[in-house]
This record gives C-alpha cells, sequence and structure tokens, in this order.
C-alpha cells in the first residue's frame, strides 16, 4: 500500500512533467483528469487513483502547493462522480465520469421542491415512461448553480402506485434542452446562487437512470452522505481553483496559468472554508483593537475549538475508513457542527463590526462602502453573517439531521405514521 510520502512524490514527479501555465484550462483540466489525479478518492475503475480521503487531500494540497491549477470544483465532481461511481454501469461511467473529472461538464442537484424540503421523498416531480424515454415535468427549486450547469442530478416519481420511497428514480439529466426554465433566485447577500428549475415535457433516456428502475432513494442517500460529508466542518478540501468548469461560464478556453498566483495561492485569496474563519475574524479584531475584548475573546476561543474538534472528528473518520469501520452518524454531526461555527462566527463578526454591520453592498463594485465604515474585512464578515442562515437549512436541516441521528443510530422510535405503506397516490398532498 502505497503511503503519504510516496502519493507525493508521485503527484510531484507528474506535475513537473505536465504542468504547463500555457496550456488552456480545458487541455490541464484533460491531463489531469484522465490521469487520475483530479479525483484521485474515485475507484481506479471510475478514473481514479483508488485514494484514501487523507491521501487524496495531500494530493490536492500537492497540487496547490506546486503553483498549479487544482482540478475542477463543483457538484460533478463532489456528488455526482462518486454516485455514478458507486451506483452507475460501466457504460455510464464511462459516459459521465470522463466529462465530470476534466471539467468538461458542470452539474447541479435537482433534489429539492417547492413541497419537498425537508421532506425530500414527498417530491412530485414525474418522469412517465415514452418507448426508451422519458418525459420529466415539474418543478425544483434551490438548485445551486443552475444557470451554468450542463448536466442535472433529477430525481422523479416514476411509479405513484407504491409508497413514496420506492417509486422515486434517479437520471442524469441533461440541461441544454426546450422546456427547462432556469429562474434565479436573489438571496439577501445580494447573490443569486440557488435557483428554481420548471421542467416542462422534458426528456430524459432511458439509458441515463442510474441505480435501476425505482430505486432513486437509495441513490440520492447516497448523493446526501457525499454532501453532508463534504458540507460538513473539518470536511473541506483544497480541490478546485478560481476556473469554473462547463460550458456556460466560458473558462475551459481561457489559458490555465491565469487561475493561480505565485506560491499555488488562489487569486481570490483571503480565508477560505469553515477553518478560515477564525483567522478572518481574528484580523478584523486585530485592525479594530478588539483583542482584549472577553467576550470577543472568548468567542474566537470558542471558534477555534470547535474547528479543531471539527478537524480531529475528520480525522478518526478517515483513520476507521482506512480500516473499512465507520462512526454512525458522524456526518451529520459535522454538518450540524458546521451550521453551530457558522452562527458563532456571525455573531461573532457582527459583534466586532458594530453599526458598521448595517452597511453593506449587494453588487461587488460597492464593496468599497461597507469597506470605508467596517474596515478591509467588513464586506466579507457582512456577506458571511447574511449567508449563515442558508447552511442549517440546505443539504438538509438541522431538524433532520438530529431526526437521523436520533432514530439512526440512537434507535429512538419514529414518529408514528403510515407513509413507508400506504401509496403515493393516496397520500395526502406533502404527505
Amino acid at each position: 500500500m502505497a503511503t503519504t510520502n510516496n502519493v507525493v512524490e508521485e503527484i510531484t514527479a507528474w506535475l513537473q512533467e505536465n504542468w504547463d501555465p500555457e496550456l488552456t484550462v480545458g487541455e490541464w483540466w484533460n491531463r489531469l483528469g484522465m490521469s487520475g489525479w483530479a479525483a484521485p478518492s474515485y475507484p481506479e475503475d471510475a478514473y481514479g487513483k483508488g485514494l484514501s480521503r487523507e491521501d487524496s487531500v495531500k494530493v490536492q494540497q500537492t497540487i496547490a502547493e506546486f503553483g498549479a491549477l487544482g482540478a475542477p470544483g463543483g457538484l460533478g465532481l463532489l456528488l455526482a462522480g462518486p454516485t455514478i461511481a458507486t451506483h452507475g454501469t460501466r457504460e455510464q461511467k464511462d459516459r459521465f465520469l470522463p466529462d465530470i473529472v476534466t471539467g468538461k461538464a458542470s452539474w447541479c442537484q435537482l433534489f429539492s421542491e417547492p413541497g419537498a424540503g425537508s421532506d425530500l421523498a414527498g417530491l412530485g416531480t414525474k418522469a412517465l415512461k415514452d418507448g426508451e424515454e422519458w418525459v420529466v415535468n415539474g418543478q425544483k427549486v434551490w438548485t445551486s448553480g443552475g444557470k451554468v450547469a450542463d448536466m442535472g442530478m433529477l430525481i422523479a416519481r416514476t411509479d405513484v402506485n407504491v409508497p413514496k420511497h420506492q417509486g422515486i428514480s434517479y437520471f442524469g439529466f441533461d440541461m441544454h434542452q426546450d422546456g427547462v426554465d432556469i429562474r434565479p433566485l436573489r438571496e439577501m447577500t445580494g447573490q443569486a446562487l440557488f435557483n428554481e428549475v420548471f421542467l416542462t415535457e422534458c426528456i430524459v433516456a432511458d439509458d441515463a437512470l442510474i441505480g435501476g428502475l425505482n430505486n432513486g432513494w437509495a441513490v440520492a442517500n447516497t448523493t446526501l452522505m457525499f454532501e453532508r460529508a463534504g458540507l460538513g466542518a473539518g470536511g473541506g478540501n483544497e480541490s478546485g481553483g478560481a476556473a469554473q468548469p462547463g460550458t456556460i461560464v466560458g473558462d475551459l478556453d481561457r489559458r490555465c496559468g491565469d487561475f493561480v498566483a505565485t506560491g499555488g495561492r488562489r487569486r481570490a485569496g483571503g480565508p477560505g472554508g469553515v477553518g478560515g474563519l477564525t483567522a478572518l475574524l481574528m484580523e478584523q479584531a486585530k485592525t479594530t483593537s478588539q483583542t482584549t475584548d472577553p467576550g470577543i475573546r472568548q468567542n474566537l476561543a470558542q471558534l477555534y475549538i470547535m474547528n479543531e474538534i471539527a478537524r480531529m472528528n475528520n480525522g478518526r473518520s478517515k483513520g476507521l475508513k482506512a480500516k473499512g469501520q465507520d462512526i454512525p452518524g458522524l456526518g451529520n454531526i459535522a454538518k450540524l457542527s458546521m451550521s453551530r461555527i457558522l452562527r458563532l462566527a456571525r455573531d461573532t463578526g457582527f459583534s466586532l463590526l458594530g453599526p458598521a454591520g448595517t452597511v453593506y453592498a449587494y453588487k461587488a463594485d460597492e464593496r468599497e462602502k461597507s469597506e470605508d465604515f467596517g474596515g478591509p474585512f467588513a464586506a466579507s464578515i457582512i456577506s458571511l453573517g447574511l449567508f449563515a442562515q442558508g447552511p442549517q437549512i440546505y443539504g438538509g436541516t438541522d431538524e433532520i439531521q438530529k431526526n437521523i441521528i436520533g432514530e439512526r443510530v440512537l434507535g429512538l422510535p419514529k414518529e408514528a405514521n403510515n407513509d413507508k405503506v400506504t401509496p403515493f397516490s393516496e397520500l395526502p398532498k406533502n404527505g
């Protein structure tokens, strides 16, 4: 078995031979992806290297430190790829995974609906069989990256005459077709990361059905497992650079060297991810001479401790998975921890800013308004504070995470209902 040092030596040697900042992003990602280094945690038969998560993170860090552009980010590499690697046929792996690991196609997640959020199995979008195709009608909402997606992970109801969890199927869905209407949802941060998607008489081929007919709930749960692991505190990675995958944004034809700077740091810069919040807030405290405030000091210490616990739990999980073991519910705990960290960071940030926290520029070209009042970190801190409400909702609400821990880990009884045995067609709306 390869050691971490051997993996670092191998990827470093490969980079020395293959990295060229003059390549286009598409050309570079093609080299990276088809070599297995874009998604090294994927199995070897799924365009990966079969490495442990720890070694995969080390690969990503080594690529960044070398000064090369990292693997394509987004939901394709994070969610669609590992789901297809787990449930897809050989033909589906060869059809979908190359475009994911090389960044040729970007993906979005067509799961939630206006009447099926926390109760995802209550979804109403229908797919009806018509020969070798399925005709899809329905509405999805809170679709991250929908405006720039080439493909979608679609779950739709394919049988209304069985209990709701049993009549769902999972498809690889082409977003570039008539009948797909994507409408951005403007958030209070000023951004529009989410979208609502209307599907009218859309077509998906039968061979794009992943995991088998009416087995979509099991496949969707695999996607959600990868999502919670990626969103949870301590679960971040160094994957991805400032370039975006897919055909819509237009980065594939740009020079890849333009997306990295000396030392491998991304041009976007700044503390990133949950782990970088404490450093950002500490810099603000120093700038405003509030490092001696006992309340601020206690909050910053608590943030540091919570991040360290999350990092250690992530390490525990990696170690056990390398032995074929697991900690039940740890992914859900990590998701809850991330939500809690962000809320504390929000409260600490607004305490540091005081009245300046009420001055926020909703357009990028007006950021200096925030910075004039609160200093160079003000815009980032306010944006974080406004965004902090989201993580306790998306990816499964905090309440859902607690239900899963209670029922599946602690063995507590479920709330009494008959939705496991009643055909979906006979359930009340949203039942």
